[in-house]
């Protein structure tokens, strides 16, 4: 193989590698899960806090994930500390 076309295909490679990596879920806690709210826990607190229509709500690395709908009617993906319920990270469209 061509040395230029392998160390091309090494750069692209890592440069996706390193790309995806950046689109990876915070850290919300080094906590065990079994130190979490439970899920209908976690549900009344992002009802609380004026989520609605949640699309999704699943357990993304060390957070609890959701896609829903906030309180000013945008599209929101947020990820929540799920031993305490606070924003770690949103992102709204």
């Amino acid at each position: 193989m061509n040395k230029k076309i392998l160390i091309s295909t090494l750069a692209a490679v890592g440069a996706l590698t390193f790309s995806s990596a950046a689109f990876a879920s915070p850290v919300c806690t080094a906590k065990p899960q079994s130190q979490w709210l439970t899920p209908v826990q976690m549900k009344a607190k992002i009802a609380k806090m004026g989520f609605k229509k949640i699309k999704v709500f699943q357990v993304s690395g060390s957070c609890y994930e959701i896609y829903a709908i906030n309180k000013d009617g945008r599209r929101a993906e947020v990820y929540f500390n799920p031993t305490n319920g606070k924003v770690v990270q949103n992102n709204v469209d």
